[in-house]
């Protein structure tokens, strides 16, 4: 092997000088004397004392391998002690999970067959050794907190998809999810487990009792008097659901919590590991003691300090030191228990990692002395046990442990080989490196030490009656306010402490992206970006797969890292480039999405799939970016040959990986990255899409155009990502809308893109997890806060409630105690105020690089979604995520940046170049979510006026074929507040009820916060409503036109089902009405009542739509609406009809199905109608009310509570039930409306006196045969078949043929029958 610096080469088998005249030749190899004395005192004997040095054998380098053979070969007693072991136990020494025959159900395991992970309801398996005798361990390290039974089992255990490890008689288990133990039966014991805890399980068949210990801490004896003797062997064995993971240490690895007495399944490496100490003393004392060749003696060395510097006697004893030691390097038990632990003792002695160089040092040795497959092998197992030793370890209160790890993963990744290495084939590859980015949330406080750091607890206890904290501010008593700044106090120690973790994780991905060691290879930041696009390819490619993808805790933390280390590289950048961007005005350049140097996968478009856009859009790549697209590639992105691509790379990948064991008889392949908590694993990434990467080696001419080359991602090198002369790397074919200014390094855009990615992927889905323990903080200070004021009330004679309310009231406190420490660490770690900034910071540059994006026309459909998707719910988590802790209007720019987001959000939820229907409703609905907020609305109506003014014109565009719900949701809540009786925050009948019972209308599930909201009506967008819909007479007549279509399905369908509703609940038997059937008619009603109020809302700002009749079709939308009007109110108001009955059963689920929301619309619309309009209007309405055949003025009357005579006799003996009344409702209903309403009734009354006495009878001959309603007064060209105009109009609108003969029809002439006839 030749060595890698010093210049001297070594035989790793014979380090032997040839003879004694040669050694004097061989230049610094000190004397006979003086190296006898320094190899003695290095090599000393296993009792550690010297013989005397008359005694003493010479050594000389050509005897040092004896005398070192020799030495190694003392006290190695270990084969006897083996034998001794393996009493008491039967089957193979090496332990692993049986995956042939000893397990049941699905289940996946790992390729070392030591992790497993359930694939099915409740798969088991055991290990492939039984004890039958002594005092055993193993330990489980767990991976998901879910449901798992842990423990032994025997042979004669059968288990299935419903019984696992402690549901039959020989077999016992402990599960932490539901802290219990199960032996048939099942009784409380133990503690929860949480991800990341370490459960020791400890039989005993000499005393015949079954233990288990949590992370050392022992929870007591849990079986005793197990069944024993001829053929009882007890198996490791575990049960778990679908998706939880485990992994076994039998003994492969040193026992995290070893118990005394207790022997691991499987024998340590006893000789191996008696022959690394020894090895590892000789180490340490070359390193403490040096040779002075000048005063010719040894002398004690620092050894923080030690370097080799060239040394030859020193090199050549290190080299016969290794020829023995690197082999054992290999082995994982080893790796953990020698070398990691005398790593971590050279940084013990605290400060800095660069003030302990020696571990750099060391390094170097190991890359100069042991073959590059034993460093590979070595540096791999030493990064797993890291990875695992920090995942693993306890909560304590400094973080100690996890900082000790953290700062040793630290100083390996600083040796820039090591980590090249590391980087390009453990770090994505083998390990889940994403972990070391973690901080785990403690499950049990008292453990983690919280109660010392955070003595003190609190909570807000002020409270809406929804369970939100009250914005009013009110005054905090004396005691409360001590109480909050101790707890803040205890928080901010607590973020201290954390901050320093925070700091260590970001270091590592400093050292990760260093592109400055371009030694040997490419620089690092270039090996992390092909990594990184990897680990993200297979989140974003396997979603539906979660047993395969990181998990979002990780991805969360990992996020805020790697944004903390790309703006520091960024704004390092910017520092020594000032005309480059600062990361505060970052954005990623629209060119990335369609040059084809940044690899989308399968990720959706906004204007579609790739392939689709790229052909196109080929013309406008060409002209605005000077690309080509290559014909070939063209014709390759097809689905066919997509599919083969996919199959055939499948194929391939699948046979260079080791194969996984499946323990179901090999019928299932394993996914590739599943594993045991230290997450090994084989390669696993497989690239399934080709990438265009453009790659020009010489400067571009003004009209040269460039064709798509195709590389794979970890095939572009420094030059294809930062470009060169003439070659813009990632920022090739920069459009002529974007400046030609320089941004930052193109691989901190590429970095940033990730990021975005990541988000998208799962961190925003977290964010929203994680707000649960406020929730949970919340429910329980109502509780309490319930609970004492019940104990205020209780009378001092009932003792018996007295004590049960103070029990009640004890659990609530230790509860919110506990949640209040839970919550004070989730709240730094995930929703602190930095947090909250990088939040913002990333909503930043997805507005930015959109803005960018839209501005080069056709060529934004290149974006991927998911950018609009993370400025929406970046947004989204701001406002609702972080609010308890820190407020969004604090955050500069606040201001501005909302209004950016409502023109995005204004602009583009009607955007043609947007295809999918996901994000286009995705828009849709944040736009409603926007105007619901004061804040927002005021920025909407900040943006440019010929945007607010689109924006309204796409929002009045037909609803059919388009999302209209949501539209029409927008449009209510721009009127709510204006409207008749329309003021109200919750329904008045829901006030009386406790808000739980209270659901939310159905049509804004996703919405439900907004619905709470005060209303907050825009009057300016009112205004270009307004406008709009009177000066675009096509737009007016389309748009309601479709609003009454809606309107007439959404109540037709509403009645039919309350129809079966009612019929289900009059049967005999006992029935239970599907709630999905509830919900679907809740939300009918729900859209019946917006759509009126989007009808009022026209009517009131713009009446002479309906009421100016040289428009040509305000006659057909007054009748249509009248009819409506009409059929709605019959409906609803008839005396112990259909509705009522449905309303008076309360069903959960139709809360909001009341009288008072769809009345009060439908009488906002008749007296903006019959009211508030000139006389000219009021007539005309009048007289079309009145001339449907359906309009009753009984249900005129029923809104004032004014029932018929023989409608309240039949009704007095039947019930005493109020008759609804507008009169009831005057806190939501102003004096001047009801006047109206009286004034409209008396004006009705009158009016239809009068026509009932003019009205002469027609013959049925002249009535329009389609309606039978009005008298004919149309007659069709060519075919001369007659109608009303009423029936004919509404026709036309969908259907050119003739009602009867179905001749096309040309024209439409006024009809009047002739006097003679």
């Amino acid at each position: 092997m030749t060595s890698r610096g010093a210049g001297t080469a070594f035989s790793r088998k014979n380090y032997r000088l040839s003879t004694e005249p040669e050694k004097s030749k061989v230049t610094g190899i000190v004397n006979s004397r003086l190296l006898n004395d320094y190899l003695h005192r290095v090599f000393t004997s296993a009792d550690g004392n010297q013989p005397a040095a008359a005694y003493r054998k010479h050594l000389t380098f050509q005897n040092l391998q004896e005398h070192l053979e020799r030495l190694l070969a003392e006290e190695n007693g270990s084969e006897d002690s083996r034998d001794q072991v393996a009493e008491g136990r039967l089957g193979p020494s090496t332990v692993v999970l049986d995956h042939t025959s000893g397990f049941e159900g699905l289940l996946l395991v790992d390729d070392d067959l030591l992790g497993v992970i359930g694939h099915s309801n409740f798969g088991s398996i055991r290990a492939t050794t039984c004890v039958y005798k002594g005092k055993w361990i193993y330990e489980v390290l767990i991976s998901s907190q879910g449901l798992m039974q842990i423990g032994w089992c025997t042979l004669n255990c059968r288990f299935n998809q419903e019984e696992g490890v402690g549901d039959t008689p020989d077999s016992y288990a402990y599960d932490g999810n539901r802290v219990r133990k199960w032996n048939v039966t099942t009784t409380n014991y133990g503690k929860s487990w949480a991800a990341g805890d370490i459960v020791s399980c400890l039989i005993d068949l000499d005393e015949g009792t079954i233990a288990f210990c949590l992370n050392g801490i022992s929870l007591g004896t849990a079986f005793d008097n197990i069944t024993r003797g001829a053929g009882m062997a007890y198996f490791p064995a575990i049960s778990l659901s679908f998706k939880e993971s485990v992994a076994f240490n039998f003994g492969s690895r040193p026992l995290r919590y070893p118990v005394e007495g207790y022997r691991p399944l499987q024998d340590p490496p006893v000789a191996d590991l008696v022959k690394a100490r020894k090895l590892l003393g000789y180490l340490k004392n070359v390193i403490h003691i040096g040779i002075d060749v000048t005063e010719g003696k040894l002398v004690e060395k620092d050894t923080s300090m030690w370097q080799l510097q060239g040394e030859p006697t020193v090199l050549i004893t290190l080299a016969h030191i290794f020829n023995y030691f690197s082999p054992l390097m290999c082995k994982v038990y080893l790796v953990e228990d020698v070398l990691m632990t005398f790593l971590l003792s050279i940084l013990e002695r605290g400060g800095a990692v660069e003030a302990h160089p020696l571990i750099q040092q060391l390094l170097d040795l190991m890359w100069l002395l042991m073959e590059e497959y034993e460093v590979h092998e070595c540096l791999k197992q030493l990064l797993m046990s890291l990875l695992r030793a920090y995942r693993f370890s306890p909560i304590i209160p400094d973080l100690g442990l996890q900082i000790h790890y953290l700062r040793l993963t630290i100083a390996v990744l600083k040796h820039e080989k090591s980590r090249k290495y590391l980087l390009s084939n453990v770090l994505f590859d083998v390990l889940r490196s994403v972990v070391f980015f973690y901080i785990k949330s403690p499950l049990r406080v008292e453990e983690a030490g919280l109660q010392e750091l955070i003595p003190t607890t609190w909570w807000p206890n002020r409270f809406t009656k929804e369970g939100k904290e009250s914005k009013e501010v009110k005054e905090e008593s004396a005691e409360e306010r001590l109480r909050r700044r101790a707890y803040e106090r205890g928080c901010q120690r607590l973020k201290k402490r954390i901050e320093v973790v925070e700091g260590l994780q970001v270091q590592i991905l400093k050292l990760l992206l260093n592109n400055k060691d371009r030694g040997g290879g490419e620089a690092s930041r270039y090996i992390f970006l092909n990594k990184f696009r990897k680990f993200l390819q297979e989140n974003a490619s396997n979603r539906g797969n979660l047993a395969v993808l990181c998990p979002p805790e990780y991805m969360v933390c990992f996020l805020h890292r790697l944004i903390a280390a790309l703006r520091y590289f960024w704004d390092g950048h910017k520092a020594k480039t000032p005309a480059s961007l600062s990361s505060e005005e970052a954005y990623v350049p629209p060119q990335l999405f369609y040059n084809g140097k940044v690899d989308y996968f399968d990720l959706q478009r906004l204007g579609g799939l790739l392939s689709h856009l790229k052909k196109t859009l080929k013309d406008d790549l060409a002209a605005k970016a000077n690309i080509l697209i290559d014909p070939a590639e063209l014709q390759a992105v097809t689905m066919d040959d997509l599919d083969e691509d996919e199959e055939s790379a499948t194929s391939a990948a699948q046979s260079q990986r080791p194969s996984a064991a499946l323990a179901i008889g090999g019928a299932l392949a394993r996914p590739a990255w599943l594993s045991s908590p230290t997450l090994g694993r084989a390669n696993r990434f497989l690239s399934t899409a080709a990438v265009s990467l453009m790659n020009p080696r010489r400067p571009l001419g003004a009209l040269e155009k460039i064709k798509v080359l195709t590389l794979r991602a970890e095939q572009r090198t420094r030059e294809d990502i930062e470009g060169t002369h003439g070659n813009d790397g990632l920022l090739l074919g920069r459009p002529p809308e974007e400046p030609d200014q320089p941004i930052t390094e193109n691989s901190l855009l590429e970095v940033l893109d990730g990021i975005v990615m990541m988000y998208n992927l799962s961190v925003h889905q977290q964010l929203g997890k994680m707000v649960g323990v406020s929730d949970d903080v919340n429910e329980y200070a109502m509780a309490l806060k319930d609970t004492e004021e019940k104990i205020s009330r209780c009378p001092k004679r009932r003792r018996d409630i007295h004590e049960e309310l103070l029990k009640s009231q004890k659990v609530f406190s230790e509860k919110l105690n506990h949640l209040s420490r839970r919550l004070a660490w989730i709240n730094v770690t995930i929703y602190s105020k930095e947090k909250m900034q990088d939040i913002y910071w990333l909503l930043r540059v997805c507005i930015r690089t959109i803005e960018h994006g839209d501005r080069t026309g056709s060529l934004f459909a290149f974006m991927p979604e998911f950018y609009l998707s993370v400025a929406m719910n970046s947004y989204s988590a701001l406002k609702n995520y972080f609010s308890p802790v820190n407020s969004m209007e604090e955050l500069p720019g606040y201001e501005e940046t909302l209004m950016r987001l409502a023109a995005i959000l204004a602009k583009h939820f009607a955007d043609s170049r947007i295809v999918g229907t996901d994000i286009r409703d995705s828009l849709m609905q944040a736009l409603a979510s926007y105007v619901c907020y004061p804040h927002s609305l005021r920025a909407v109506e900040r943006i440019p006026e010929e945007q607010r003014i689109s924006m309204m014109k796409n929002l009045l565009a037909p609803y059919e074929q388009r999302p209209w719900a949501q539209t029409n949701w927008i449009l209510v809540r721009l009127w709510r507040g204006c409207g008749f009786g329309y003021r109200y925050t919750r329904l008045p009948h829901l006030l009386k009820t406790k808000p739980e019972d209270a659901s939310l209308p159905s049509l804004q599930r996703d919405l439900s916060v907004a619905s709470f909201q005060k209303p907050c009506p825009s009057t300016l967008l009112q205004r270009h409503m307004a406008d709009l819909l009177r000066s675009d007479r096509d737009l007016a007549p389309s748009f309601l036109n479709s609003v009454l279509n809606q309107l007439n399905w959404a109540f037709s369908e509403f009645i039919g089902m309350i129809q079966e509703i009612q019929q289900a609940a009059e049967r005999l038997e006992r029935n239970f009405v599907d709630s999905r059937q509830l919900k679907v008619c809740a939300t009918c009603f729900d859209l019946s009542v917006s759509l009126l109020r989007v009808l009022e809302m026209t009517v009131t700002l713009a009446p002479e739509i309906f009421l100016d009749w040289n428009r040509p079709s305000s006659e057909l939308l007054l009748r249509r609406l009248a009819q409506l009007l009409n059929q709605v109110l019959n409906r609803v108001t008839a005396e112990r009809n259909l509705f009522d009955r449905v309303v008076n059963l309360r069903l959960p689920g139709l809360e909001s199905v009341d009288h008072y929301p769809i009345l009060v619309a439908v009488t906002g619309i008749l007296v903006r109608l019959l009211v508030d309009t000139d006389v000219q209007g009021t007539e005309r309405a009048t007289a079309v009310l009145l001339a449907d055949p359906c309009f009753q003025l009984r249900s005129i009357q029923y809104l004032l509570g004014h029932a018929e005579p023989s409608a309240l006799a039949a009704a007095a003996p039947a019930t005493d039930k109020r008759h609804f009344s507008l009169h009831t409702y005057t806190e939501y209903i102003s004096t001047e409306e009801l006047t109206k309403v009286e004034k409209m009734l008396n004006h009705l009354s009158e009016e239809s006196k009068q026509a009932a006495a003019t009205t002469l009878p027609t013959s049925e001959e002249d009535l329009c045969p389609i309606c039978y309603a009005h008298p004919i007064s149309a007659i069709f060209r060519p075919c001369s078949h007659k109608s009303c105009k009423a029936c004919i109009n509404q026709h036309l609108m969908n259907n050119k043929d003739c009602f009867f003969c179905k001749a096309t029809i040309t024209g439409v002439d006024d009809f009047t029958k002739p006097a003679s006839s």
